[in-house]
């Protein structure tokens, strides 16, 4: 664990200072075609569900004030956000959150806190790591796979976790995101809400 967040503290902070030009331009890109705010914050559950500010670029527009009728992500996504996300470039505002220990570069990802609730005993076990900007459910199929799936393969991760393991991620992250494979639900903007299944699928490594 001491090797995981040397490597976690070193790689995040090279990334923030390499990327920071793009992030700069993808920052203007937003604050012209959206307006204000740049970044999407929003609390999610840590290590433990411990609560934390989640940094990502915002890929919605806000809807109209006065309104109260909720708009679907398709209709609040905008041509950049879809952009951003088919890149995975909103998440980079993350590597701030990896550097100050609050996620790891790999980890089951971040969800909502909603969510906390809605989990089986098995499903909550996905909280005893840090979450990560990438892991083992998002190298498997990303949003292409249902929550049950998902959730089978973040405890698997808990189970096997390794500095190698780690690293063999990251590697097989890079084609993930050059495709752009699995960023939403087939038939969704993103993903669908979790309801709360408690079955999950039993899935190989």
């Amino acid at each position: 664990m001491i090797l995981k967040r040397i490597f976690d503290v070193v790689f995040s902070g090279i990334g923030l200072v390499v990327l920071t030009p793009l992030m700069v331009v993808i920052a203007i890109l937003i604050r012209i075609t959206m307006g204000p705010p740049v970044l999407f914050c929003q609390i999610r559950p840590g290590v433990n569900g411990v609560p934390f500010t989640l940094f990502k670029f915002r890929t919605m527009r806000d809807g109209p004030p006065g309104v109260s009728a909720v708009e679907t992500d398709a209709q609040r996504m905008t041509p950049l956000g879809n952009v951003l996300r088919k890149c995975s470039l909103d998440e980079l505002p993350e590597l701030w959150n990896v550097f100050r220990g609050e996620m790891s570069l790999v980890g089951p990802r971040p969800l909502l806190m909603e969510y906390l609730e809605k989990y089986s005993p098995e499903q909550k076990r996905r909280m005893q790591v840090k979450p990560g900007l990438t892991g083992w459910a998002q190298i498997k199929g990303r949003n292409s796979l249902s929550w049950q799936e998902k959730f089978v393969l973040d405890v698997w991760y808990v189970d096997h976790q390794s500095f190698w393991l780690d690293l063999r991620i990251i590697i097989l992250t890079v084609p993930v995101v050059f495709m752009g494979r699995g960023v939403s639900t087939p038939g969704e903007a993103t993903t669908k809400v979790f309801s709360g299944q408690k079955h999950g699928t039993k899935l190989s490594s």
